[in-house]
C-alpha cells in the first residue's frame, strides 16, 4: 500500500526532472533577456484574445460536469455545476493526478447535493471520457488536415500517424454517435459491458470536448508571434501532443513536460517567443485559475458547515 501511494508522485518527480534536463539542452542558448523581450513584445490585443480562449475553455470544462450529470439523470444548479467544476479542473491542472484531485474536490460538492459515491465516480468516468473524446476527434482532424505533424517529434515520441490514422479515428467517432442515435443495444465484452449514452449527451460531448481543448490551445496561439507561425491547425496538433504528454506524466502542470514538447514541435519559431507564449498560457489556464479557486473550498466548508448547523442539521448546502 505504501508503495502504491508514493509510485505516481515519484514518477511525476522523475519526469519532472528528465524533462527539465532535456529542455535546458534545448534552450541553453536562451537568455531572460531573449524571454522578457518575447513577452514584452505581446501585443494587448493578443492579451485580450488568450484571455477570452480561456474563459472559453474553462467554460467547456463546466459543461463536461453538466453532461455527465444529464447522463445520471440528476439536476444540479448550473452555477453550482460550473464552481464546482472550475474548482476541481483549476486545482487538477496544477497539482496533476486530476482524477484524485479533481475527483476529491467534486465528491465533497456533489455529495452535498445528494449525489452517491457510485454517482460521482460514474460523474468523473463520463467528464473523462467526454475530454477523450473530444480529444480524439480533434486528433483525427488535425491528421486529415496536417498530417506531416508526428514527423514533428520523431526524435522525441515514437508517434506513428497518417491521413489514414485520422480518418480512422474519426470514423470511430462516428461510430460510437451513430450507435448513440440508432439506440443500440449495450456493448458487451465479458461482464464489463458499455451502455451508448442518449443522443442528447452525444451531441453537446462532441460539441464541448473540441471547443476546451481549441481554447486552451487558442490561449498559446495568440500569444505567439506571427513570425514563423505555422497556423492554428499545427500550433493545434502540437498542443494536443504536448497536453497528452503531459498528463500522462503525472507532473503538476505538466511542468516541463509541456514546455519540451512544444519546442520540439515548434522548430521554425525563435524558442524564446514559444516559451513566453507557453508563460501566458500558464497564466490564464494555470496560475490565474488556481488563486480564484483556492478560496472557493474554505467557504464551500464554512457553507456547509453553517447549514449543519442550522435547523435539522442537514447541510445539503
Amino acid at each position: 500500500m505504501t508503495l502504491k501511494k508514493y509510485f505516481w508522485p515519484v514518477i511525476g518527480a522523475v519526469t519532472i526532472a528528465i524533462s527539465a534536463w532535456l529542455l535546458y539542452k534545448e534552450l541553453r542558448g536562451l537568455s531572460f533577456d531573449d524571454l522578457h523581450d518575447s513577452l514584452s513584445r505581446i501585443p494587448a490585443d493578443s492579451w485580450i484574445s488568450a484571455g477570452l480562449c480561456s474563459l472559453a475553455a474553462y467554460a467547456a470544462l463546466a459543461g463536461y460536469d453538466r453532461i455527465a450529470l444529464m447522463h445520471l439523470g440528476r439536476k444540479v444548479n448550473w452555477l453550482f455545476i460550473a464552481i464546482a467544476s472550475f474548482t476541481a479542473y483549476a486545482l487538477s491542472h496544477n497539482v496533476g493526478a486530476s482524477v484524485i484531485s479533481g475527483g476529491m474536490v467534486r465528491y465533497r460538492a456533489y455529495s452535498s447535493k445528494g449525489l452517491s459515491a457510485r454517482e460521482i465516480g460514474g460523474l468523473i468516468a463520463m467528464c473523462s471520457f467526454t475530454f477523450l473524446l473530444g480529444a480524439a476527434l480533434l486528433v483525427g482532424l488535425v491528421l486529415v488536415l496536417e498530417p506531416d505533424i508526428p514527423e514533428r517529434f520523431v526524435d522525441l515520441l515514437p508517434i506513428g500517424a497518417s491521413t489514414a490514422t485520422g480518418f480512422l479515428i474519426l470514423a470511430l467517432v462516428g461510430l460510437y454517435a451513430l450507435a448513440s442515435l440508432l439506440r443500440l443495444r449495450p456493448l458487451r465484452m465479458g461482464t464489463f459491458q458499455v451502455t451508448y449514452p442518449a443522443p442528447r449527451v452525444v451531441l453537446p460531448q462532441l460539441l464541448v470536448g473540441p471547443l476546451e481543448l481549441i481554447g486552451a490551445a487558442g490561449i498559446i496561439y495568440f500569444a505567439l508571434p506571427d513570425v514563423g507561425n505555422p497556423g492554428f491547425v499545427v500550433v493545434l496538433g502540437v498542443f494536443l501532443v504536448s497536453f497528452s504528454a503531459a498528463l500522462i506524466s503525472h507532473a503538476p502542470g505538466g511542468l516541463g513536460v509541456l514546455e519540451l514538447v512544444f519546442v520540439m514541435g515548434l522548430p521554425e519559431m525563435d524558442q524564446a517567443d514559444v516559451i513566453a507564449a507557453l508563460l501566458v498560457f500558464r497564466l490564464f489556464y494555470l496560475l490565474i485559475p488556481l488563486v480564484i479557486a483556492l478560496p472557493v473550498i474554505p467557504i464551500f466548508e464554512r457553507l456547509q458547515f453553517r447549514a449543519g448547523q442550522g435547523p435539522g442539521g442537514g447541510g445539503e448546502g
